[in-house]
C-alpha cells in the first residue's frame, strides 16, 4: 500500500515463548517488506527467543496465565490482565496503531481488549489445532480470526465471514531451508535422526532415545547419526551412552538453526507444538511426535494426529512409548526409507509456505476497513 509508513504502525502481540513468537517474527518480516512499520507487545519471557525480532520497539505488557480456581489465584491474575490492558490502552493511545495483532495465549490478551476498546482493527492467529483459552475469550471480541488448520476445534461456532485459514507462518530461514530435497541417507551415508522438544520433551528423550537404540542392530548404529537437544545436566550422560554404543551423536541443549537441522535430517523425533509442526510440513520431513502430555486442551495431540491421518508422522502417548515401543518403530521406519519418503512428500503437502504472506493481505484488509 503506498500509504503504508503514513499510518500507525502495526502492534503484533505474542507472549514470549519461540511457538507464539515466531509466526508473529515471520508475519513481521512479511509487513517490513511491505513498507509497514511493526512493534511487539509481549511479556518478560521475551529476552529468551525474541532478540532479533524485526520491530522498532517492544513494550512489555502486564499479563497471567489462569494457574488455578482459587478465589485469590483467580483474582490476582484479574488484577493483571487488568493492569496490562489499562497499560496497552495508553500505549495505544500514544502510538495509534493501525492494527493489532494477537498470536495467542494471555500475554496477547491485554493488547487485543486494549485494541477492541479504542476500535483499532485487530485480529487472532491460532496456530494449534484447537482454539487456545485466550483465544476463546477474544474470539466474538476481534475483527477477525485466523487459523492455522482447515478444521479447529471451538471455531465452530464463530461466523464464517469472520475466519481465515492461513496457515501459521514460518520464519525467513525455514523457507530457505524448504529448498533442501529430501534424501533417503545424508552424504556421508549415515541417517541423521533429530530429536528435541523443548526442556520437558528434552528429558524424556533422554531417557527414552538411549535404550531404544541400543535394541537396534550394530550395523544400523553404525549407520546413524544423532543430533539431540539435551537439559545441561542430562547432556554428559547421554552423550557417554551413546559413545558406549558407538553412535555418532551432537547433542546440546539449545540449536541456534533449528530449521537447517530439521531439512538436514532423514527423521525427526519432537513434541508437536504448532511450531513444529508448521516447520515439520513446510520443510517436508516424516515424524515420530509424541505429544505434550497433560495439555489443558490436548491441542499438541490434535496438531499430531492431523500428521498422522495424512501419512506425515507417526504420533503415540508419552505413557505408551516404551525404549522397546519406541526402538521398534524405529527399526521399521529406517528398515522401509521408501515409506520415509513417501511421509516426507505427505507432509510438504500439507504445508503452507504462504502463510505470512496470506496473514499479511488479512492485516492489509483489516488496514483497509
Amino acid at each position: 500500500m503506498s500509504d503504508s509508513k503514513d499510518r500507525g504502525p502495526v502492534v503484533l502481540a505474542a507472549g514470549g515463548t519461540g511457538g507464539h513468537l515466531f509466526p508473529a517474527q515471520a508475519l513481521a518480516e512479511v509487513l517490513i517488506a511491505r513498507g509497514y512499520r511493526t512493534v511487539l507487545a509481549t511479556d518478560h519471557r521475551v529476552d529468551s527467543y525474541g532478540g532479533d525480532f524485526p520491530a522498532e520497539a517492544t513494550h512489555i505488557i502486564p499479563s497471567a496465565t489462569v494457574g488455578g480456581r482459587s478465589p485469590v489465584s483467580l483474582a490476582k491474575t484479574g488484577l493483571t490482565l487488568g493492569n496490562g490492558v489499562r497499560k496497552a490502552h495508553a500505549l495505544f493511545g500514544q502510538l495509534k496503531p493501525s492494527a493489532v495483532v494477537g498470536f495467542g495465549g494471555y500475554p496477547s490478551f491485554p493488547p487485543l481488549m486494549a485494541a477492541a476498546m479504542r476500535g483499532v482493527p485487530c485480529a487472532l492467529h491460532e496456530q494449534n489445532a484447537v482454539l487456545g483459552r485466550a483465544n476463546r475469550l477474544l474470539a466474538k471480541r476481534v475483527t477477525a480470526v485466523a487459523t492455522s488448520f482447515p478444521q479447529v476445534k471451538f471455531a465452530h461456532d464463530l461466523p464464517v465471514e469472520r475466519v481465515t485459514m492461513t496457515g501459521n507462518p514460518v520464519r525467513a530461514r525455514v523457507l530457505q531451508a524448504a529448498t533442501i530435497a529430501y534424501a533417503p541417507v545424508g552424504p556421508d551415508g549415515r541417517r541423521q535422526v533429530l530429536v528435541f522438544g523443548g526442556s520437558q520433551g528434552a528429558r524424556f528423550f533422554s531417557d527414552a532415545l538411549p535404550p531404544a537404540l541400543q535394541a537396534l542392530p550394530d550395523a544400523w548404529r553404525a549407520e546413524m547419526r544423532i543430533v539431540q537437544q539435551c537439559r545441561p545436566e542430562d547432556l554428559a550422560r547421554v552423550q557417554r551412552a551413546y559413545a558406549d554404543l558407538g553412535i555418532e551423536a551432537h547433542c546440546a541443549p539449545f540449536f541456534e538453526d533449528l530449521p537447517r537441522l530439521i531439512a538436514e535430517s532423514q527423521l525427526i523425533i519432537a513434541r508437536s507444538g504448532a511450531s513444529t509442526v508448521a516447520e515439520l510440513t513446510v520443510l517436508g520431513r516424516p515424524a515420530i511426535l509424541v505429544p505434550l502430555p497433560h495439555a489443558l486442551d490436548n491441542d499438541q495431540l490434535r496438531n499430531a494426529e492431523t500428521l498422522v491421518e495424512q501419512g506425515a508422522a507417526l504420533a503415540f502417548a508419552q505413557a505408551d512409548i516404551t525404549p522397546e515401543v519406541l526402538a521398534q518403530t524405529l527399526a521399521e521406519m529406517l528398515n522401509a526409507p521408501e515409506k520415509m519418503a513417501a511421509a516426507a512428500q505427505n507432509a510438504r503437502a500439507l504445508g503452507r509456505p504462504d502463510a505470512a504472506e496470506r496473514l499479511a493481505d488479512l492485516v492489509e484488509r483489516l488496514i483497509a476497513g
